[in-house]
């Protein structure tokens, strides 16, 4: 575990409010082994299309509100994940086993995000795993059971099943009660803006993707998948401090897979952004874990902004194995909002390394997402063998030093100017 005060897809060996959920948005809204009613594109869109809160009570004017957001890194559903976990007398899937342990962890989060890298457009478009994705809507289920309340799903795995599997995507997960955001159906639904509102405290939500695997995006609906353009990204950090965000998530699918540390294109992104108004940026898509780092911003009044950039959270559930690959991080990050000065801050960063538990069980592969440091304190997790134990405590001395190796003086950086 690592606590900061405050101040290829490759498997085997391959979206609320003080205590309700309100939530502001717009209404027109990779090679590797297999083993080991969508709205009209065209709708006009004029001002900014965001919702208001819709609570009796009347927005807090003194005092101060605390609210956590946590986060986890990249949802993969390889073809060996999935046949231990369907009922056959039932006909359907049921992957709540692999987030039983890290459940408690996740619920505590009041905004609690996962980037879902597979399309969920069930059966009818096929089950297959890389390298085109596509995984039982049953998921959708289970990262709702898990505690996560938004999922975001810019990545370059969006388009496996073409425009329809993103519809059926955001279907499936808008059942569930998810806020989503990194994918649409229209072009009203992509320009929207996603505030999402916990204890008084609203954080504004953007994702996007480096590509899509060389899928083009549809030429009746360019607007598909939210494609990583820096200014693009600005112009929509700005919007939403002007539709009044506490503070602003990027999440960003980029960097290079299995590599360890940013590269330089990645830290300059998500500086320049943070420069600009974003208070976390949210990486995944390496499939390691990366190192996190926080940003001093100095502001054009001359105040202090705190932004956090992880690079890299790595896999929290996937097929992939070896050199840390079958290992992430769940991030607990506490913001602070006083609401005489409209002021919200950043305070503690927590850390907590994760490891995919996986045993073959009846010729099944099992899975569970087990929190390292816990497990090996108390040492009394089902299932897990003596060699089990070896390895977390290998893997979870790899990961803390990893993770903060440029942790340990902030970046500073002078504020941006908005962008016109």
């Amino acid at each position: 575990m690592n606590t900061e005060p405050l101040n290829a897809e490759r498997q085997g060996t391959e979206k609320p409010g003080l205590t309700t959920d309100t939530v502001k948005q717009g209404q027109d809204q990779e090679q590797g082994q297999e083993q080991g009613q969508e709205q009209d594109p065209d709708a006009a869109v004029g001002e900014d299309p965001v919702t208001k809160p819709d609570t009796s009570e009347p927005p807090l004017q003194s005092g101060t509100s605390d609210a956590l957001w946590v986060a986890v890194g990249d949802i993969m559903m390889h073809m060996p994940q999935l046949p231990a976990y369907y009922d056959k007398s039932a006909k359907r899937y049921d992957f709540n086993p692999y987030f039983t342990e890290v459940k408690p962890l996740l619920e505590q989060g009041d905004w609690s995000l996962a980037n879902l890298e597979t399309p969920i457009s069930g059966k009818e478009l096929g089950y297959s795993g890389f390298p085109r994705f596509n995984a039982p809507s049953e998921l959708a289920e289970a990262l709702k059971y898990a505690g996560f309340n938004i999922v975001t799903n810019a990545n370059n795995h969006s388009l496996d099943r073409g425009a329809e599997g993103i519809a059926r995507t955001l279907r499936h997960l808008e059942e569930q009660g998810f806020s989503t955001k990194g994918t649409a159906r229209s072009k009203a639904e992509a320009e929207a803006l996603t505030i999402i509102e916990r204890q008084g405290i609203g954080m504004g939500l953007l994702a996007y993707t480096y590509g899509t695997n060389g899928i083009p995006l549809p030429k009746d609906k360019p607007y598909s998948v939210a494609i990583i353009d820096e200014k693009a990204i600005i112009r929509d950090i700005n919007r939403l401090r002007e539709a009044g965000a506490d503070f602003i998530t990027v999440v960003l699918h980029f960097g290079i897979e299995y590599q360890t540390v940013p590269n330089d294109t990645q830290k300059q992104l998500a500086r320049k952004l943070i420069a600009a108004g974003a208070d976390i940026i949210a990486g995944a898509h390496p499939h390691v874990v990366q190192p996190y780092e926080t940003v001093d911003v100095t502001e054009a009044d001359g105040s202090l902004r705190r932004g956090l950039i992880i690079y890299s959270m790595g896999n929290f559930i996937s097929n992939q194995r070896g050199e840390t690959k079958d290992c992430g991080v769940i991030f607990k990050v506490h913001i602070h909002k006083d609401h005489a000065s409209g002021i919200t801050a950043i305070g503690d960063i927590e850390a907590i390394p994760t490891w995919v538990h996986r045993v073959k069980k009846n010729k099944a592969n099992h899975y569970q997402i087990i929190p390292m440091e816990q497990a090996i304190k108390h040492g009394t997790t089902d299932g897990l063998s003596a060699a089990d134990y070896k390895e977390m405590k290998r893997n979870l001395s790899v990961l803390s030093k990893r993770l903060q190796s440029m942790s340990a003086k902030p970046v500073m950086l002078n504020a941006e100017a908005p962008v016109e």
